[in-house]
């Protein structure tokens, strides 16, 4: 699926992520997200003992540099033939706090949104972006997200409340012949990831603030090359806000969100070191109920399985994972190759299946892989 054209704010984030701090000004394309580990002087910075606040902390935080919503969601048919969905809103600051002009002017708001749509077949892919200013539009903001009541959205692409609560939430989003609407609900409480909500990302500190909903229930329409199909399944949210994601001698991250049969969820991230020292890793296993088990980190073994070359980088879509502290080892392999988000930041994103000899070793979930290069 061809990606639009990238457009003024398209050059607008380029410029942002580039290392520059003026959207007026473009600078040259960065090659993948990994542009995230840029200083974060004069922003808010994640810091750990924090609290978090809900219902507050579901909408956006202007004074940090980077943040997202972003939802994945394992979707099967009538026929248990599988999808995969994804949908995330990115929110940079394109100025420091405290910098904005003077003026009313819109399109010279400081926030710029980004938002990302792919859907997934057992054999296909497609995916899609916008860009929109966070500013003021003749009375409706292109983009943005608030808390109270919640909702997230660029243009007609929205995740929402149905409601004064959080819960149940409400996705919308459409493009060409392709589109997803689903309801989401749970009777499972939030999950604050790392410590309290502080995720750390480097074994020298720093970090995200970082929570999750991973017990989602999605029912729904997907509608794919103008083909309508009622779909049910699982879905994951996370919430992720900070002012450097990344530190200077980072590549980028390979991250697994799991829905194992025993109802159980595991999620695992590594970041990977730009010299080839050993990535630094979390993970954590949340039992059916939402009680957290945190692992430790050198018992956690995750082993690629091989290459395959997709868009001229070499992606690992088959892993390894053992869990040497529960007993468990699991492989994890995506459903097909063709996941790659055909954007203006490219990287892969898709859903996987996970094979084990227990229900606590099977299921099926998403894997993203950041930051490889290109041969």
């Amino acid at each position: 699926m061809n990606r639009p054209t990238l457009g003024c704010l398209g050059l607008a984030l380029v410029a942002v992520l580039s290392g520059g701090c003026d959207p007026d000004t473009p600078g040259p394309p960065a090659a993948d997200l990994s542009v995230l580990a840029q200083g974060a002087e004069g922003f808010a910075e994640a810091q750990p003992g924090a609290t978090l606040e809900f219902p507050l902390d579901h909408g956006a935080h202007p004074d940090f540099r980077i943040e997202w919503w972003y939802l994945t969601a394992n979707l099967e048919d009538r026929a248990g033939r599988p999808y995969g969905a994804q949908w995330t809103l990115f929110r940079f600051a394109a100025r420091r706090p405290g910098e904005d002009p003077p003026t009313a002017n819109a399109w010279q708001s400081g926030q710029v949104f980004m938002a990302h749509f792919a859907l997934t077949t057992p054999d296909d892919h497609v995916s899609f972006q916008r860009y929109a200013r966070g500013g003021d539009h003749a009375g409706l903001a292109q983009a943005g997200a608030t808390a109270l009541p919640f909702a997230a959205w660029l243009d007609d692409w929205s995740l929402a409340s149905t409601g004064d609560d959080w819960l149940p939430l409400k996705l919308n989003t459409a493009q060409d012949n392709y589109g997803l609407h689903l309801e989401l609900d749970s009777n499972r409480p939030l999950i604050l990831q790392g410590d309290r909500g502080f995720s750390q990302k480097h074994p020298g500190g720093g970090g995200s603030y970082y929570y999750s909903q991973p017990y989602l229930v999605a029912r729904g329409l997907l509608r794919f090359a103008a083909e309508e199909i009622p779909v049910t399944g699982q879905a994951w949210l996370d919430r992720e806000w900070s002012s450097q994601f990344l530190q200077q001698d980072q590549a980028g991250w390979d991250w697994f969100a799991l829905h194992l049969e025993s109802g159980e969820k595991l999620m695992l991230f590594q970041l990977r070191a730009r010299d080839g020292s050993p990535p630094y890793r979390h993970g954590v296993l949340l039992d059916p109920q939402g009680n957290k088990q945190v692992l430790d980190p050198a018992a956690i073994g995750l082993q690629p399985l091989g290459e395959t070359t997709i868009a001229g980088r070499r992606l690992p879509l088959e892993w390894r994972i053992d869990l040497t502290a529960t007993g468990r080892s699991m492989r994890v392999k995506a459903l097909h190759p063709r996941q790659w988000m055909d954007v203006d930041f490219p990287y892969w994103e898709g859903a996987v299946t996970v094979t084990g000899s227990d229900a606590g070793s099977r299921g099926k979930g998403y894997l993203e892989m950041t930051g490889y290069p290109t041969d």
